[in-house]
């Protein structure tokens, strides 16, 4: 911890002291406490394309044409101007200050989707190494199709999805990956999840998840489905003893007459079209019968066990079984898989509910079940209801763990959650304390699982140890958010009721409009120098950048974008 709130005391200080191991860059965060914003430039004239984000790098800044047919990335580039004097506050930006290429460069264009396709703009995803980005491109969304073979009903059909492997650096096109007439939630990367190199991408109408590693070299490659089948070769398996029964019943044919004959193909067609549930189901089924089997019903259980009553433990148990299983078994059968995320490198946590519930913006209200499975045993090690005390007790104490941040994450391990940061505990507890029914402030709470990958700013402003800010606008979580008449005040953690800085969402703006926040915030450990922030705010018709004016250590006055 700094002993000085000075930034010059502070550089000195991290030339002659030596953080704490691990600690470094939580350090140098720190930093961010005196390099706040101070100065916000409105009615920039940037060009008409939908912004995304930037890399948590800040190295690039992702963007699409308002036609959604083109991906345009930038790179920052700062705007510096200088001034020789001692009142340089007096002075006013240049007018270039006013142009958007005055703070960004743009890198190339490229055109990823054809005349039928278009760019999901709410879909972007990249690697930890910030060499390859995730792009897609999807066909108009269909309420009609068709019904085929292995398909969910209820579920609406896309008629081609195409995953775009960039390398950011130049705009190539390294590998793609299209799936033809199913469904993936593409709406801010809910249907897909990246952890290190591997992918795994939902399949809504196939009930399908599958897993695709990039190589360094820039590919896709397929690792693995789960749905209809769970290991490698278990469609061979089943192949194979569908043939082997195949030639038992045409050897039985041959003592059948001719219209014998005919009614058991008939039979032995209906029988092999009958379908068969998933080997994923079958898996989460045999779970819960296991886990159902093994509870105590009531507490006369144990009584009996001591008494070595086996038939009638054994008749209590069967009873249990009806209650708990047998009773819900086409509920548990109904289930479809909504969304999906790694744990880690060979667990899976998937989100089991209704066929209304998977398409639907809003599940607080649906019931909704969670299961942990783990790849490479293909088995289920834990299921869960969204209204289970015990699941949110984990959720509660190990929120980071459900993120799945990579080990070699700098940025992504500094983000603050209620599993890592007092204050956002405090929090927490604060609203569950008001809550008057337990129950649903824990199934409200669960709706926020399986996590979407990358949905979270590391930026130090928003630090929850660093500055104090209203959570209702602005936060961690990127997302659309309503513009209010009230500015967005950051408050020093370290010095109560002291205002660091705040920023205004624009300018004679209608209150209610939709406003997306890019928040960056870049520090240069290794050098004594600094630069600063940027905030950039997109608005329909008007863009602000909110940047701080700093000093240089030659008592002249530097403007950098930042």
């Amino acid at each position: 911890m700094f002993r000085s709130n000075n930034l010059a005391a502070r550089v000195f200080e991290r030339q002659i002291l030596t953080p704490r191991p691990g600690a470094s860059v939580n350090l140098v965060r720190h930093f961010y406490e005196n390099l706040v914003p101070s100065c916000t430039i409105y009615d920039i004239d940037c060009p008409d394309h939908s912004f995304r984000k930037f890399t948590d790098d800040g190295q690039y800044l992702v963007s699409f044409s308002r036609n959604h047919q083109d991906l345009i990335v930038y790179r920052p580039t700062w705007l510096s101007f200088s001034c020789e004097g001692e009142d340089c506050d007096s002075h006013s930006l240049p007018q270039k200050a006013k142009r958007f290429d005055s703070f960004f460069t743009q890198l190339y264009c490229v055109s990823l989707a054809s005349s039928n396709e278009f760019i999901c703009k709410d879909f972007f995803l990249y690697m930890e190494s910030h060499q390859f980005g995730l792009f897609a491109t999807s066909t108009a969304q269909s309420h009609d199709a068709p019904t085929t073979e292995g398909a969910i009903d209820g579920v609406p059909s896309i008629e081609r999805i195409t995953f775009y492997l960039v390398r950011l650096e130049d705009g190539v096109i390294l590998d793609e990956k299209a799936f033809c007439n199913d469904f993936v939630n593409l709406a801010q990367s809910m249907g897909v999840f990246l952890y290190e190199d591997l992918l795994c991408i939902m399949s809504l109408r196939y009930q399908t998840i599958h897993i695709l590693q990039i190589r360094d070299s820039g590919n896709l490659v397929d690792v693995r489905n789960i749905g209809i089948f769970c290991r490698e070769d278990d469609e061979l398996f089943i192949n194979s003893h569908a043939h082997c029964m195949g030639i038992l019943d045409k050897s039985k044919l041959d003592d059948l007459s001719a219209h014998e004959v005919a009614n058991d193909v008939q039979h032995h067609q209906v029988t092999q079209g009958t379908s068969l549930l998933s080997g994923i189901k079958q898996r989460l089924l045999s779970f819960i019968f296991r886990k159902t089997w093994n509870e105590e019903a009531d507490p006369t259980l144990s009584c009996l066990e001591k008494d070595n009553d086996e038939i009638m433990l054994l008749f209590q148990r069967v009873q249990h079984l009806k209650k708990k299983f047998y009773f819900h078994f086409q509920d548990y059968v109904d289930l479809i898989m909504w969304k999906v995320q790694f744990l880690d490198r060979h667990h899976l946590l998937i989100k089991f509910g209704s066929v209304d519930g998977g398409v639907a913006r809003s599940t607080d209200q649906q019931p909704a079940f969670f299961a942990v499975y783990n790849m490479e045993t293909t088995e289920i090690v834990a299921f869960y209801q969204n209204s289970s005390e015990e699941l949110y007790s984990l959720f509660e104490q190990f929120y980071d763990y459900f993120h799945a941040n990579s080990r070699n994450s700098l940025h992504a391990s500094f983000i603050s959650s209620h599993s890592n940061n007092t204050h956002a505990l405090d929090q927490l507890w604060c609203i569950k304390n008001k809550t008057n029914n337990i129950s649903q402030f824990v199934k409200k709470m669960m709706t926020s699982l399986p996590c979407t990958c990358q949905s979270q700013s590391p930026s130090p402003y928003f630090d929850l140890s660093l500055f104090r800010y209203d959570e209702k606008l602005i936060s961690a979580t990127v997302r659309h958010r309503h513009s209010t008449e009230h500015p967005i005040k950051f408050i020093s953690r370290r010095q109560p009721n002291i205002l660091k800085f705040k920023i205004k969402p624009g300018l004679n703006l209608k209150v209610g409009r939709d406003v997306n926040c890019f928040c960056f915030g870049w520090y240069a450990a290794r050098s004594p120098g600094t630069r600063g922030n940027v905030k950039f705010q997109q608005l329909e018709n008007a863009e602000g950048i909110s940047l701080r004016a700093a000093s240089n250590f030659n008592e002249s006055c530097t403007w950098n974008c930042s």
